[in-house]
């Protein structure tokens, strides 16, 4: 078995993993800022650095790997909502209705990556718990002569830190030219950015040295990630949007606060999401929640497989399609379950390992496409154990794909019409069976004239409305063979007829 390599986005190349303590692997990554519902965006980091944690716990062992992944609960947006609450007649002080907004949209956001199958880290921090330790590295930072307090700021001095850039590849005068900066009379430098803000009476605050206030956005995450990993850690991971200013700036201010430490040893960054070729946004209509997706039907399982298809470092696009055909692979493996000749307790299948080449595959840079592609191999070849392993290592629980996918499968019916010809339709009423059947007589005798005709168009489009209403068409030289699946919607069958 190969060890572990990542890409590091600081070294600008794949390096060999060596840990600071084998015995506590340490990664942090940047979590969601706790306003609204997370958009499918939103949960690409989360499936990827879902999947390094199960294989560094596979690598290292279960006890001696740390995640930790924050919530931002304290920012503008979050104000501004409760404010609009405020106003709208809600009940409460502008700090309750803060925490009831929190509150609600992180258990909003644990439903959603629970159903993406996403394990929850070891430590999920609240940057409302740890001012204390925010105000402290600030006032260090000042001290040191990094920070200066100015018009009821603290501010970082960029220049101070002469690595400031390295990780982004670009000079500061580079970034000045090319990045949007808060210009402000105060600043020393356009680059400078904050650390400590002043609050008015509507919004929440803190006592500190330099008055009531709140924390800029960057020395949150600094602080968390040292007081719960130390000054040194091996991995620090977030979106490829964060690189610059924010991972940027979290290497300045924790570099200068903890000069004997070296912060994040390893840098992984996930590329960005588009939907059917075109970036994700409201204004073109391709825009939604995770939540969207679970409530239209799109099964939790679907998400998390289509995202695996792509490598974390390149951009990935969701289509239907994807989502299709990540649908058909899942109901296979549920229909291969039902038949396990090893008739494994549910109780001992997460307890299976992963072969060495689905582990050589994620320890390649978390290579996630090559390990389904050994996945569908194991599918292929009927090889359950293989395949038991793969899923687990993957984040699929094998019993869940085997209750939400197969419901058609367990204890199939087969009503023949001729040879090779069937409808697979269990836990179906007897009316819709029967509309079933009628569907399969015109499909087959469409296919016939087909075959005869070398004109498949109108096998062609029954087969797409069919996919439309949630039936799978299997067609070999057997025959034809239709099976409703999990989306299955009558009423669209019901208007083909």
């Amino acid at each position: 078995m190969a060890g572990l390599r990542l890409y590091n986005t600081k070294a600008r190349a794949k390096q060999d993993f060596t840990p600071i303590d084998p015995s506590n692997v340490r990664m942090y990554v940047c979590g969601p800022t706790v306003y609204d519902r997370a958009h499918l965006g939103n949960a690409r980091p989360v499936i990827v650095f879902d999947v390094l944690n199960r294989l560094l716990r596979h690598l290292y062992g279960p006890d001696h790997v740390t995640y930790v992944r924050n919530f931002t609960d304290v920012d503008d947006k979050i104000n501004a909502e409760a404010l609009r609450r405020q106003k709208a007649g809600a009940a409460g002080t502008l700090e309750d209705l803060i925490h009831q907004r929190t509150e609600e949209t992180i258990a909003w956001y644990h439903a959603d990556m629970d159903a993406l199958g996403a394990q929850r880290p070891d430590h999920e921090p609240r940057a409302t718990d740890y001012i204390e330790q925010m105000v402290a590295m600030t006032a260090d930072l000042i001290a040191k002569g990094n920070a200066y307090e100015a018009n009821g700021h603290v501010l970082f001095r960029v220049r101070s830190y002469k690595d400031y850039g390295k990780l982004s590849g670009r000079s500061v005068d580079d970034m000045i030219a090319g990045a949007r900066v808060e210009v402000a009379p105060f600043k020393e430098d356009p680059m400078d950015f904050v650390l400590w803000k002043p609050s008015s009476g509507e919004e929440p605050g803190w006592a500190s040295p330099w008055g009531k206030g709140r924390p800029g956005w960057h020395i949150e995450c600094s602080a968390m990630a040292q007081e719960l990993l130390g000054d040194s850690f091996d991995i620090h991971g977030g979106g490829l949007d964060l690189q610059f200013p924010h991972h940027e700036n979290e290497i300045a201010q924790s570099a200068c606060a903890h000069p004997h430490g070296d912060f994040a040893h390893y840098w992984l960054h996930n590329e960005m999401l588009q939907v059917e070729g075109k970036k994700m946004s409201k204004s073109l209509g391709n825009f939604f929640t995770v939540r969207d997706l679970l409530d239209q039907g799109v099964p939790g399982e679907v998400i998390r497989f289509v995202f695996l298809m792509t490598h974390y470092r390149s951009p990935m696009d969701w289509t239907a399609e994807k989502a299709r055909q990540a649908e058909v692979t899942l109901r296979k493996i549920a229909e291969l379950f039902q038949a396990d000749p090893l008739s494994l307790p549910f109780v001992h299948r997460p307890s299976v390992k992963a072969p060495d080449e689905v582990v050589d595959a994620l320890a390649n840079d978390l290579n996630t496409a090559l390990a389904l592609t050994h996945l569908n191999k194991y599918l292929k070849e009927q090889d359950y154990v293989a395949l038991l392993g793969t899923l687990n290592l993957l984040g699929f629980y094998p019993d869940g794909i085997e209750a939400k996918f197969a419901p058609f499968a367990a204890q199939s019916v087969e009503n023949e019409f001729s040879a090779g010809h069937s409808v697979r339709a269990v836990g179906l009423s007897k009316a819709t069976v029967d509309r079933v059947e009628e569907m399969l007589n015109r499909f087959t005798s469409a296919r016939t004239a087909a075959l005869a005709s070398k004109d498949f168009s109108a096998v062609d489009a029954l087969k797409s409305a069919l996919i439309a209403a949630g039936v799978e068409v299997r067609m070999s030289k057997k025959g034809v063979e239709l099976v409703p699946g999990p989306n299955f919607d009558p009423a669209k069958l019901e208007a083909l007829l």
